[in-house]
C-alpha cells in the first residue's frame, strides 16, 4: 500500500517507520522538521506538496501537533484535500478538537473521500515500541480498511464510534492522566512533608488499590527529579484546553480538570512548558514550600 504520512516528528517518525518495515511504501512531505534520514534510507519518497502526496497515496495519515496544523495540512491551497482522489481514506492520528474533527471529516467526505480519527496514547516510548493505544472514530467499513495499519503501530486498537469519537476518547484519556498525576504528586508530597520516605511509600502503594501506571512511572520521576520530557506540559495543556472548551460547549463542569490545568500553567510560568507533565509536582511543591526527596531518617 502507498501511505502518505504527514508529520514525522517525535511520534510520527517511529510510527511511519513501523509501516515502512511492514512493507508499505511511504510518501512524505516536508513539514516543520526535516524528513528523517532513516525513512529516506528505507525507500520513502518525498513529495513536493501535500497535494502531490494525496494524489499518489492509497491512504493518507496525519500526525500533527494541534487543530490548526491539521486544518492547514488538509485545506491549504496545496493541501491534502486538493489532491485527494475519490474513496481515499484520510486518517488523523493527531490529538485535536473533536468538534473541528467532525467538520474536517464532513468536508473530506463531501469530496468522495473517507475519514477516520485515530488519536493515540503511549507517548514516544509506545510509538517506538509499536505498543500505542489507538482510539478510533469513523464508519465501520473505513475502520476495517485501515485497522491492519493500526496493528503495525499499536496493540490496543478500539473502534469507539462515529467520526470524532476517537478524539473524545483521547480527551477523556488526558483528563484521567492529568488528574492521576495530580493525585500521585499530592500523595508523595504529603509523605515527604510528613518525614516518610516517598520512595518506600510509592513501593507500598504499588501493591494496593492505588496502584497505577502513573504512580509507577511518574511517581518515580518525581522522586528522582527526572523531568526530561516524554510528554511535554505544553502538549498536555493543549489537550486539557480541548477538554475545557468542549465542556463549556456541552454545559459541563470539569472542576478538577480546570485545577490540573492551573497547576500546569504555574509550571509554564516558571519556564516549564517543555518539562515532562509529571513535573506538575513542582507547582504543588511551591505551594508547600517543600520538595519531594527520599527521607534521611
Amino acid at each position: 500500500m502507498k501511505i502518505g504520512f504527514v508529520g514525522t516528528g517525535i511520534m510520527g517518525r517511529p510510527m511511519a517507520g513501523h509501516l515502512q518495515a511492514a512493507g508499505h511504501e511511504l510518501l512524505l512531505v516536508r513539514h516543520r522538521s526535516p524528513v528523517p534520514e532513516e525513512l529516506l534510507a528505507g525507500g520513502a519518497t518525498v513529495c513536493g506538496s501535500a497535494r502531490e502526496l494525496a494524489a499518489a497515496a492509497d491512504v493518507v495519515i496525519m500526525m500533527l501537533p494541534d487543530t490548526p496544523d491539521v486544518e492547514r495540512a488538509l485545506f491549504d491551497a496545496d493541501g491534502i484535500a486538493s489532491g485527494l482522489r475519490p474513496e481515499i481514506c484520510v486518517v488523523d492520528m493527531s490529538s485535536i478538537d473533536p468538534i473541528a474533527t467532525r467538520d474536517f471529516a464532513a468536508r473530506i467526505m463531501a469530496t468522495g473521500g473517507d475519514y477516520v480519527d485515530a488519536p493515540v496514547s503511549g507517548g514516544e516510548v509506545g510509538a517506538k515500541a509499536a505498543t500505542l493505544t489507538i482510539m478510533c472514530g469513523g464508519s465501520a467499513p473505513a475502520f476495517a480498511r485501515v485497522k491492519p495499519l493500526f496493528r503495525k503501530m499499536g496493540q490496543n486498537v478500539t473502534h469507539v464510534g462515529d467520526v470524532g469519537a476517537g478524539q473524545v476518547a483521547k480527551v477523556a484519556n488526558q483528563i484521567i492522566v492529568a488528574l492521576n498525576i495530580e493525585a500521585v504528586a499530592e500523595a508523595l508530597l504529603f509523605a515527604a512533608k510528613a518525614g516518610v520516605d516517598p520512595d518506600k511509600v510509592r513501593a507500598a502503594l504499588m501493591g494496593g488499590f492505588a496502584s497505577s501506571r502513573v504512580l509507577e512511572v511518574h511517581g518515580q520521576r518525581m522522586i528522582d527529579r527526572s523531568f526530561a520530557p516524554g510528554f511535554r506540559i505544553a502538549l498536555h495543556q493543549k489537550d486539557l484546553n480541548l477538554a475545557l472548551s468542549s465542556a463549556r460547549a456541552l454545559g459541563l463542569a470539569l472542576p478538577n480538570t480546570a485545577s490540573a490545568q492551573q497547576l500546569f500553567s504555574a509550571c509554564v510560568a516558571r519556564g516549564g512548558a517543555d518539562w515532562d507533565h509529571s513535573a506538575m509536582v513542582r507547582a504543588l511543591e511551591v505551594l508547600a514550600d517543600h520538595e519531594i526527596e527520599k527521607a534521611t531518617v
